[in-house]
């Protein structure tokens, strides 16, 4: 049982992704206002929208393809009595357009198992396997989603830019914020958080955050995303 900012938990399953650094780097890049609806392509068992739920009081929708994922995300759901608030379907992100109305979340955010640097599900191994959902799908799923002016916020592996870039404006969905995630200061880019919007003008801005020092000592970003008090 992980135990979340302002007395949540978060319960995964043994053949579940672990509460891995991608989620948590996530949900602080994303930060949404109060009564914001949300959609989690690819929720699994609600981690996102129970971090969501720690830091605002927005309103989270999950995706989530697999069946023990989407129950694991009820349960949790009810156990912190979030039923008003966070709300899990069992269906395909490719199929979005039977699932939800179009045009109706402020924010799509995404976190694909398979883009993941956290270890491989050995029940569920195809969850990491891009065949389940390609970038060009969950652009155009969260294309479909999204309210004009809307934003979709993802973690992804650096060398992936230029091509999530790609279907990000092919999408009609124009990246306007980039972070740069270096796991110790001075070194390769790890991880980047991107997020888009529909119908924005050009115009990227550019950051970059590291975890641990050269001397590798939590920096203060890690302390903030962890909750961490001097």
């Amino acid at each position: 049982m992980e135990i979340l900012p302002n007395g949540l938990t978060l319960d995964i399953p043994a053949d579940a992704f672990p509460l891995s650094t991608d989620s948590i780097l996530l949900a602080d890049f994303v930060r949404p206002k109060p009564d914001t609806k949300v959609l989690d392509l690819g929720s699994g068992c609600g981690t996102l929208g129970l971090l969501l739920c720690a830091q605002s009081r927005c309103s989270i929708t999950g995706i989530e393809l697999n069946p023990s994922a989407h129950l694991a995300a009820l349960a949790n759901i009810r156990r912190n009595a979030l039923e008003h608030r966070i709300h899990s379907i069992c269906g395909d992100v490719r199929e979005l357009n039977q699932l939800v109305p179009p045009g109706s979340y402020e924010i799509c955010l995404s976190n694909p198992p398979y883009f993941s640097g956290g270890p491989v599900s050995q029940s569920h191994p195809t969850a990491r396997c891009s065949d389940n959902c390609s970038p060009e799908e969950l652009f155009q799923g969260a294309a479909w989603a999204l309210k004009y002016g809307g934003d979709f916020f993802l973690v992804h592996k650096p060398e992936m830019l230029a091509h999530l870039c790609g279907c990000a404006v092919k999408a009609g969905l124009e990246p306007k914020r980039l972070r740069l995630v270096r796991h110790r200061e001075n070194g390769p880019v790890t991880l980047i958080l991107l997020s888009c919007r529909k119908g924005g003008k050009p115009g990227l801005i550019w950051e970059d955050r590291c975890l641990y020092s050269a001397e590798g000592r939590p920096t203060p970003y890690f302390k903030e995303l962890y909750h961490i008090q001097e």
